[in-house]
């Protein structure tokens, strides 16, 4: 009997069922995206009612052919604590191209008209400005 003709039973028996075998990390609901995109607005400072500060923003990205490209539009929230990231985060201008990764869900809830709607959230938990634009150059007329 050679080798593989006494392995062949073991090839045919359904794989041992390993948990995650790649990490070691547990598993987890929430998934892990990445975007590269432009801000679409200066990034706002909010306030939740337990009194934690969230920096929201929307970042685009465009996908497709030159006479057809389409833009998504990306919300994205930033539980960071005060310090010198957070007030680069919230000094970018829009247009600023950023590099983000963080942790999205699906949250299901009902509308205003009462009908049932999912959404995307997206908490950042990385991010790295790529190109920042000045929010008060964007004002400005050209030979002031």
């Amino acid at each position: 009997m050679s080798f593989l003709t006494s392995l062949r039973p073991a090839l045919r028996s359904p794989l041992l069922q390993t948990p995650r075998p790649f990490t070691t990390s547990p598993a987890s609901r929430l998934a892990r995206m990445t975007i590269v995109g432009r801000l679409a607005d200066v990034p706002e400072m909010v306030a939740t009612s337990s009194g934690v500060d969230v920096v929201r923003y929307a970042l685009a990205t465009s996908h497709g052919p030159r006479e057809n490209r389409q833009t998504s539009w990306w919300k994205v929230a930033c539980f960071m604590p005060e310090g010198a990231k957070r007030d680069a985060l919230v000094g970018l201008g829009k247009g600023s191209l950023m590099y983000v990764e963080g942790e999205c869900s699906m949250n299901k809830f009902q509308n205003k008209e009462g009908t049932p709607a999912t959404a995307l959230s997206i908490v950042q938990k990385h991010f790295e400005i790529l190109d920042k634009r000045d929010p008060r150059a964007e004002g400005q007329v050209e030979g002031e």
